[in-house]
């Protein structure tokens, strides 16, 4: 299975810089929003503003990035976004107050614009019969640097400090990312190649909707209602760790690294079920176990009962689905298995637009209803909400008798 997978020059050029990017992003993403707030002076809602602004972006660029990739191609747009993306590290890095950290996550939205592509490539460099099991090794390999970033970044923050130890990491992604752009321009190649006069169009019209099978147009409110489920704290979950339960560094890099390894492990397995029984029951598990981990979440506290929270999270995201925004093995797969080629990153870029529309304001609500009521709350909305999300995919997906071949 490995073998197969990565003897396709996309996914093995894709996954080497995937996982380099991931290696030096985890080793300071868990400790940003500390980082905001004791640095650069951001309260708890003005956490909410930045993640408003980078998810607001995804409005903007993921349906023109799709439709690009559907008519154009998607080698270079995966090329200019990859290019792109090297600048809101630097930004980052460069940002003396927290409203200077906006830029940088302007440009991180941007870089949207070639997620439809990402999505499309992948899909369309694996083997259709076995997609879920291909989407298991992907993501099985990328993942690796969830099990050791976060905890090597904890271990360094401890002990150089959380200012210097971020700064440490962003630097290092700014080589990586450099690094990912000569690997993509050498490895990556087309998977689309239209005949003449057969270019799909670049202006969206109320056919290209009606067209869509219904199984993706429930899924897209999944995917809106679990997005705003899940934005309302995912900003917050590790400053909830740090600020409320005490957690420190050391531990919550631990913590990730565990949940890390769990996925990790049971992503493949995954991927292979959904190959044998469907991906429904994969991504309905998701569906459930990302609100589930949200209300225990917030009745937890300690070092221990939050490692099994996080834990039994990343089992969830093993499965695919779930979380902020979806996808996963079984979620992309079965998108892959309904939409014929020419059109998916057509519509991965409507998800992702429709969805930011709502998630957008999703996460300055939570920071509001953390500030003005108490922090647990909007971990308790989000459980809710992400269950209805759950009870809207299972009765309203129906999964195709046989996959569509490409």
């Amino acid at each position: 299975m490995f073998r197969d997978v990565f003897s396709n020059k996309n996914i093995l050029g894709i996954s080497i810089t995937s996982a380099l990017w991931g290696l030096m992003g985890q080793g300071y993403r868990p400790f940003w929003t500390l980082y905001l707030q004791d640095f650069l002076g951001a309260s708890v809602i003005n956490i909410g503003v930045f993640s408003m602004i980078s998810t607001a972006e995804s409005l903007l660029f993921q349906l023109p990035g799709g439709l690009i990739a559907d008519r154009y191609g998607r080698r270079k747009l995966i090329l200019a976004g990859t290019v792109l993306r090297t600048f809101g590290p630097v930004l980052y890095l460069m940002a003396p107050s927290w409203e200077w950290v906006i830029p940088g996550a302007v440009v991180a939205g941007m870089t949207s614009l070639y997620m439809p592509a990402f999505h499309a490539i992948i899909a369309e460099s694996l083997p259709s019969k076995r997609r879920g099991s291909g989407y298991g090794v992907f993501n099985t390999i990328t993942r690796i640097p969830n099990i050791i970033s976060p905890l090597i970044g904890g271990i360094l923050i401890d002990r150089y400090g959380l200012y210097r130890g971020v700064r440490m990491f962003l630097m290092m992604q700014i080589g990586a990312s450099i690094l990912g752009i000569i690997i993509r321009y050498f490895t990556i190649t087309e998977t689309v190649v239209h005949k003449p006069g057969k270019r799909p169009s670049m202006i969206p019209t109320a056919e290209t909707f009606r067209e869509l099978p219904r199984p993706i147009f429930i899924m897209m409110i999944v995917s809106i209602i679990g997005s705003f489920s899940g934005r309302l704290v995912f900003d917050y979950t590790n400053l909830y760790a740090l600020d409320i339960l005490k957690i420190t560094p050391t531990h919550l890099g631990l913590i990730t690294s565990i949940a890390g390894l769990v996925q990790m492990v049971l992503t493949l397995p995954s991927g292979m079920l959904s190959d044998k029984y469907g991906r429904k029951n994969n991504i309905m598990v998701s569906r459930v176990v990302a609100p589930v981990t949200q209300y225990f979440m917030a009745a937890v506290s300690g070092f221990t009962p939050y490692m099994l929270v996080m834990s039994f999270n990343a089992v969830g995201l093993a499965f695919g689905g779930g979380g902020v925004r979806a996808g996963g093995s079984a979620w992309n797969a079965l998108i892959a298995d309904i939409v014929p080629s020419h059109k998916r990153a057509t519509v991965n870029g409507v998800i992702g637009t429709l969805t930011a529309v709502v998630a957008a304001p999703s996460s300055v609500i939570g920071g509001w209803l953390w500030e003005t009521f108490y922090p647990q709350l909007p971990f308790q909305l989000s459980a809710v909400i992400g269950l209805v999300a759950a009870g809207v995919f299972w009765f309203g997906v129906h999964e195709p008798e046989r996959a569509l071949e490409d």
